[in-house]
Formats: C-alpha cells, sequence, structure tokens
C-alpha cells in the first residue's frame, strides 16, 4: 500500500482525525474491496509504506545512498507549490502546476536533499534498449526526458572588462548567425545585474511567476530586457553582441545562457521579430538562392548548406558542427561537451506524512546521521495538521534530540522523502517482506518483476524513478539486477461522465437520474429533481466525485459481471467508459453462460460415433481455446470475451436437450474448457461451473486447457474482396478453396455481386484464404 502522502493530510486538516487512522482504516476497506473482486493476491506479503519496519529499512538505505555521495544537500532553486505547500520535483511539474494540486509552481530558493540521478543518465539510457518488452512510447518519453544532447561549451567574452559568458549550445554550424545572447532569469550574472538595476530585479521577479514547464514556455509571450552589456563573438572579436536576460531561458538547461540564431530557431526568431534584432540566414536549404533566401515568420531548422559562415562556407549542418567545435577548442574558446536535460531528484518534502529524512543537524558537528541503532526514526504519535505548513517543525518536542557525536543538543530533519522514493524500491521488498535487512536474499530469485502493470502517467516519475533506485542499490550490494521491469503494460483508466449542480458543486452518479426525452438525455437529482449539468467522462477522481463504487455494483449485477465489463468493453491499454448499460450486458452474458451449466447433464454418458454436429462442436471448441489463450498472451481481454460470448452462442444452438450422445459427449468437454476459460475474468462464476460438472477440488487450480491444432484450424476463411484497389466487402470460403471456388461465391453475393454489374473484369488476383483482387473496365 503506497500510503505516505498529500490525500492523508489534507483528510486530517479537513476532518480533524490522525492521518495513521485514516490511512488505516482506507486500507481496511480497500483490502475488503479487492478481496470481494477475487483477485488473485498473496496476502502473507502485505505491507504499507507508512509501516515503520518499511520505511525504517528505507532510511537504513538512504544513509548508505548518502554515505557514497549519492544523496547529497544544497542550496538551489526548487520548484515550490504553493498550494501544497512543498518542494516538487521537476518531474512532478505537469505543464507548469504541480501533480496533485494543479496550482501554478513558482521558483524558490531552499537549500533541500537531492538524490544524484543525473551519475547514471547515460546507464538510464542505454538501459532502455534492453526493454524490448516495453512500449516504444514509454520508452521515448524516458529517453526525451534524459535528454542527452551533444553540443559546444563556449565562451562569450565581455566586449569591457575581464570575464565572459559561458553558453552551450547543440548548433555551433550557426554561430555566424548570432544577434544576440540570452541569459536565464535565475542567471547568477543576471542576479548581480539586478542589484544595481531596480527594473532588471522586477523583469527577474516577473519571469520567475511564469510557468516552469517546457509547454508553458513555449507558447508564452517571448520576453526579454537588455542589460547593456556586450560580448564579442568568438570567431571575430569585433563583432559586439548583446546581452538580454530573457523569459523563454532555463538555468537548468546547459549553463543557462544561450546565444540567439533567430532565422534557424523558433524561439529565437519570434524573440528577435519582437525587439528589432538581426535575422541572419546562415543554412540555406536545397534549391534555394543564397542572394534571394529569407526567413518569414518561421525559422528554418532543417538540413542544408552553411553560408555567410567565413570558414564554414559550404559545409553540410553536421560537418559544420564538427569544424566549429574543433576551431574553439583550438582557440582556447570553448570544448565539446554532453549535456542531459536530466536533473537530480528533489527528495525532500515540507510534509508531515511522510518517511522522516534520518539526518540530525549539529551546531557543532554539522549533518550527522541517525545512529543505525535507532532506525527506524519513527513519526510522532500527534501531529497537527490545522496549520499551513509542515506539522513536524513545529512539533513540541519530536525534531529535539542529542547529537549522536558530541551529545550536545541538535535537531532531527524535519523534511520528509518524497513518496515516490516509497515507491521507487517497493517491489523488492514485496519479494522478501520479512527479511532484517531492507531487501532479502529471496529477492535476487523473484526479480525482476516479469510483467509490470502501470500508468503510462508515471513514464518520468514512478518507473524512471524505480529505475534508477534499483542502479543505486545494486551498487550498494543490495541488488544484483539492472532493470527492475521486464515487461510493461500501460493500462487504461476507468472513466465516467461527470454531474455538476448550477452552483458548481460535484454529485455522485449514484445520486443522479438520468431522464430520456427523445435523443435528449439530462441529468437530474434523484433526491429533488434539481437540473444538472451533464459534463464529460473523465478518470475516476474523488475530486470530481464521478467514483463508482464496485460494492454497489456487485451488490445490483454481482463481482463477476462488474470484472467482465470492465475486461470486456475496450482493449487494457485504452480507457474505458463505466456505464449502467455495460455491465447490464456484461450481467447478461453471466446468466447466458450459467445457463449452459445448468442445463448439461452432470455426468453424460458417453457412446455413439462422432456426427457432424458433435465435430461442429469440437471444432469450435478447440477454436475458441486458442483464440482465447493467445487473446490473453496479448493482453487482449475484450478479444478473449468477445471469443467466449461467440462460444456461449454456439452452445445456445446446439443444446443438450435432444441431442445425440456424440454431441452430449462433445457439449460436455465445450463445458469443461468453458469453465476453465472464463476462471481469469468471472472467477466466482467459473467456481459455480466447475462444481456443476461434477468436477473436485477448484477450477482456479486446474491445468488451462490445451488445443488440438487439426480441430482449431479454421476451416473457413473470411476474404476481403477488392474492387479496383477497394475493399467493397468480404465472403466466408472454405479454408483451402480454389480460384474458381471463390469466383463463385463472389458473383452470388448479395453485396458484391451486383458491383460488378456493367464492368468487366480483366484480372482476377486471388491469394488462397488472404484475399481477393479484381480489376476491372467498362463493359
Amino acid at each position: 500500500w503506497d500510503a505516505f502522502g498529500l490525500p492523508a493530510e489534507n483528510a486530517a486538516a479537513e476532518r480533524g482525525v490522525d492521518p495513521r487512522a485514516w490511512t488505516l482504516g482506507n486500507i481496511d476497506f480497500m483490502r475488503d474491496e479487492l478481496k470481494r473482486l477475487g483477485l488473485a493476491l498473496d496476502w502473507s506479503r502485505e505491507f504499507a509504506t507508512c509501516d515503520p519496519e518499511y520505511y525504517g529499512r528505507q532510511q537504513a538505505w538512504f544513509l548508505k545512498l548518502w554515505a557514497s555521495d549519492l544523496a547529497y544537500r544544497k542550496e538551489g532553486l526548487v520548484n515550490w507549490d504553493p498550494v501544497d505547500m512543498t518542494v516538487l520535483a521537476n518531474e512532478q511539474v505537469i505543464d507548469g502546476r504541480g501533480w496533485r494540486s494543479d496550482a501554478p509552481v513558482e521558483r524558490k530558493k531552499l537549500t533541500q536533499w537531492f538524490l544524484r540521478i543525473t551519475r547514471y543518465a547515460d546507464e538510464l539510457l542505454e538501459g532502455l534498449k534492453t526493454l524490448d518488452r516495453w512500449p516504444d512510447k514509454v520508452r521515448i518519453m524516458q529517453e526525451n526526458w534524459i535528454g542527452r544532447s551533444t553540443g559546444l561549451e563556449l565562451r562569450f567574452d565581455f566586449a569591457h572588462g575581464e570575464g565572459g559568458l559561458e553558453v552551450y549550445t547543440t548548433r555551433p554550424d550557426t554561430l555566424f548567425g548570432a544577434s544576440f545572447l540570452a541569459l536565464a532569469a535565475d542567471h547568477p550574472f543576471a542576479g548581480s545585474l539586478a542589484a544595481g538595476d531596480p527594473a532588471l530585479a522586477k523583469f527577474l521577479t516577473d519571469c520567475r511567476r511564469g510557468g516552469t514547464s517546457e509547454a508553458a514556455i513555449e507558447s508564452a509571450e517571448k520576453l526579454g530586457y537588455d542589460t547593456g552589456v556586450r560580448v564579442r563573438h568568438p570567431f571575430d572579436p569585433d563583432w559586439l553582441l548583446p546581452v538580454w536576460v530573457a523569459n523563454f531561458v532555463l538555468m537548468d538547461y546547459g549553463t543557462g545562457a544561450i546565444f540567439g540564431c533567430p532565422a534557424h530557431d523558433q524561439r529565437d526568431l519570434e524573440f528577435a521579430r519582437k525587439y528589432r534584432l538581426p535575422v541572419k540566414p546562415v543554412v540555406l536549404p536545397a534549391g534555394e538562392d543564397p542572394k534571394t533566401f529569407q526567413v518569414g515568420n518561421e525559422a528554418w531548422t532543417g538540413p542544408g548548406r552553411i553560408y555567410n559562415s567565413a570558414f564554414l562556407n559550404g559545409l553540410e549542418v553536421e560537418a559544420a558542427k564538427a569544424a566549429a567545435v574543433a576551431r574553439a577548442e583550438g582557440a582556447n574558446q570553448g570544448t565539446g561537451a554532453v549535456v542531459y536535460r536530466l536533473r537530480d531528484w528533489g527528495v525532500s518534502r515540507q510534509r508531515g506524512w511522510g518517511c522522516p529524512i534520518p539526518v540530525i543537524h549539529c551546531s557543532k558537528c554539522g549533518l550527522v546521521p541517525a545512529p543505525e541503532r535507532d532506525l527506524p526514526v519513527r513519526l510522532p504519535e500527534e501531529l497537527d495538521f490545522s496549520l499551513p505548513g509542515n506539522p513536524l517543525a513545529r512539533h513540541p518536542t519530536w525534531k529535539h534530540v542529542a547529537c549522536p557525536e558530541c551529545g550536545g543538543p541538535a535537531e532531527r530533519e524535519t523534511d520528509t522523502l518524497d513518496t515516490f522514493v516509497d515507491s521507487s524500491w517497493y517491489f523488492a521488498r514485496f519479494a522478501d517482506p520479512h527479511a532484517e535487512a531492507p531487501i532479502g536474499p529471496a529477492a535476487d530469485r523473484w526479480l525482476p518483476v516479469d510483467q509490470y502493470i502501470g500508468g503510462i502517467e508515471h513514464a518520468v516519475l514512478h518507473l524512471l524513478y524505480a529505475r534508477f533506485v534499483t542502479r543505486a542499490l545494486r551498487d550498494q550490494g543490495m541488488l544484483k539486477i539492472d532493470e527492475p521491469f521486464a515487461g510493461l503494460f500501460t493500462q487504461g483508466m476507468v472513466t465516467h461522465e461527470t454531474y455538476r449542480r448550477q452552483n458548481g458543486e460535484w454529485v455522485e452518479p449514484k445520486a443522479v437520474r438520468i431522464a430520456q426525452e427523445g435523443a435528449t438525455r439530462r441529468a437530474l437529482d434523484a433526491t429533488t429533481g434539481e437540473p444538472l449539468v451533464i459534463g464529460d467522462a473523465e478518470k475516476m477522481s474523488k475530486s470530481k466525485r464521478n467514483v463508482v463504487a464496485p460494492a454497489d455494483i456487485a451488490d445490483t449485477y454481482g463481482i463477476d459481471a462488474t470484472r467482465l465489463f470492465v475486461l470486456s468493453d475496450s482493449p487494457p491499454d485504452r480507457d474505458v467508459q463505466w456505464t449502467t448499460a455495460g455491465v447490464e450486458g456484461a450481467w447478461r452474458l453471466v446468466n447466458r453462460i450459467w445457463a449452459e451449466f445448468d442445463s448439461q447433464p452432470v455426468r453424460p454418458a458417453s457412446g455413439g460415433s462422432e456426427d457432424p454436429a458433435a465435430t461442429a462442436m469440437r471444432r469450435a471448441t478447440h477454436h475458441t481455446i486458442k483464440a482465447v489463450t493467445e487473446a490473453l498472451d496479448g493482453f487482449r481481454f475484450n478479444s478473449a470475451i468477445a471469443r467466449i460470448y461467440e462460444f456461449v452462442g454456439t452452445l445456445r444452438t446446439t443444446p443438450a436437450e435432444g441431442a445425440t450422445p456424440a454431441l452430449v459427449t462433445a457439449r460436455a468437454e465445450a463445458l469443461d474448457a468453458l469453465a476453465r476459460l472464463v476462471a481469469p475474468f468471472a472467477p466466482h462464476l467459473a467456481e459455480q461451473c466447475w462444481a456443476r460438472l461434477g468436477n473436485e477440488g477448484l477450477v482456479a487450480v486446474a491445468s488451462w486447457p490445451v488445443y488440438d491444432p487439426a480441430l482449431a484450424e479454421d476451416n473457413v476463411k473470411v476474404l476481403p474482396v477488392q474492387i479496383d484497389g477497394k475493399r467493397r466487402g468480404e465472403i466466408r470460403a472454405p479454408a483451402g478453396a480454389t480460384k474458381d471456388e471463390v469466383w463463385e461465391l463472389i458473383s452470388a453475393d448479395s453485396e458484391i455481386g451486383p458491383k460488378l454489374q456493367g464492368v468487366k473484369v480483366v484480372r482476377f488476383i486471388h491469394v488462397p484464404d488472404r484475399i481477393a483482387n479484381l480489376v476491372t473496365e467498362p463493359a
């Protein structure tokens, strides 16, 4: 149970309750619901991240990372959530807003704890190549987030005085197109200038109020402030460039300073047009005339030959980059460099309901690790969440402690660890949950996790952090693996319509009555009849009160119908919208399945020679086993249930009543297979069906059915029919049908046949069991 964090704190503040009691009560409730759902979980391994036995072992390995310089404390600019009143990691800022509060994030300078994820940047990138069972989109998201780029760190000397500014660029080939330098608002040089320039100081403050995400910066108006400082071009000392501070430059990337080449970078171009700075093209697209080529409202960022660029003229872009780096290094003006977008993970949180950072602050000894004998450093029993801020910092006694080294008065660290630290290693603890060490020896047998199922929203949060922590703990000798999750499947969300009163208050679905008036749907308060506003279908969320409790559905339709609907409505990697009609359809399927078992003799007598109906039934059985097995292996649960639905239809059309002995026997084989096939989806129904057949023990532990390839082979093929390159329909043909047989079926088809009237078939392409393609001309 991922149990620390803001939801429990918010509940404590709103209801005046203890977050521990609130959390454990929720766990008890959810455990009951999961058990009722029939999920196959090993409850002997259960633990919560708020258990001192768990977070105490987390504190132990945190101290190991600190001793190995993988954890450290420093002052720096951080993302501050003004609503949740805590620091956020870069990965927790989504489009400039807090990942939980959705509040615009501010930039603050604070002293915080960090984990050195950047030390593993290259290894994390290389490791993505081994994850062939991960979705490409997740690997690409992580690759882009780590953001490895090769470029040039270059010095622009001040035109007056000593020193200069260091700039990082991935486009040294465009240096002769430079028209300005731009600094981030947080650049130290900008700060030093602002000390004597009130207008600049105000501009820097305004910049820090803007969005922090790349998306927000990209869409925001480009704003700048001319500092009056000028620098010399590194390849031409007589060429002076103005130094600006700009709101689109990030201190977190490169050196926090860029040179602007407006002709070949869109943000630079927008900035240059606004402030009437030069726009000089230096990359000539193929087919353009160097005398007439100009850049309009869109920068040219594609390939071409370099021109207007002295010694780089005539080179292609990549060759020009290499030549520019060589010239800069030869003149001691710069060096080739590799830069990452990834920044170290800030893990300090100014919250009380979290894992205490096991560090003691002593005025004499500095930062001192909590002694191993004192782990876990437990949270106090009573925490006051009635006031804003961190309750640990204002607790009357908890933080006061003797220094372990000198014995003098000292204070505990009052920041707690980011809850993503808690979830970055739980799988290793789950493998050996009762071990004395943080990670027991059984983890070597269990890990890596063979199949992980999780949301795409954690691609650069939990999944990236878990990959990093796994490597960090490996290097401490605590794990023997590089990657924590061998296979990854990203599931969709269950969504539901939202409903609001006229004053904006959210209303739960169970309190809503839907009135259908012709083609119009109206939502009304089920008690008062007040008209409600129907909103979009969104991810079920307590904040928007569009949650449907499984227990409420189960009370009406049963657990198995609930499970079947969620699995059957759409592929599991897509969102599924919860509807009453959908679950009613699943409920009808449950009843149809049971009806087939209820009408079958418990121990049918075998005998009689196999007849066509019995053979057809056996073929349908083995075809269904094959189809469901393959669909399950591919996570196509909706396809598997669709095949089961078809199979039940076949059983209904060949009832046991009045059937030949051979067909009754074939039906018995079919129902035996059906009970096993249904078990993963509707386990309670499957056990009842299994018992109805007279079997002993549980179907859950019975072997999975195996199909006979000869019987599972499709004896009817669906062939798409194209006429002049366009699909015009399909036919059902016997497997292995000849070209002449297929032609007869096409000609006789009620939809396709008429389309061939008035034309002459000049060519008929037939791929056996695959496709039929007709080429025609006017008759």
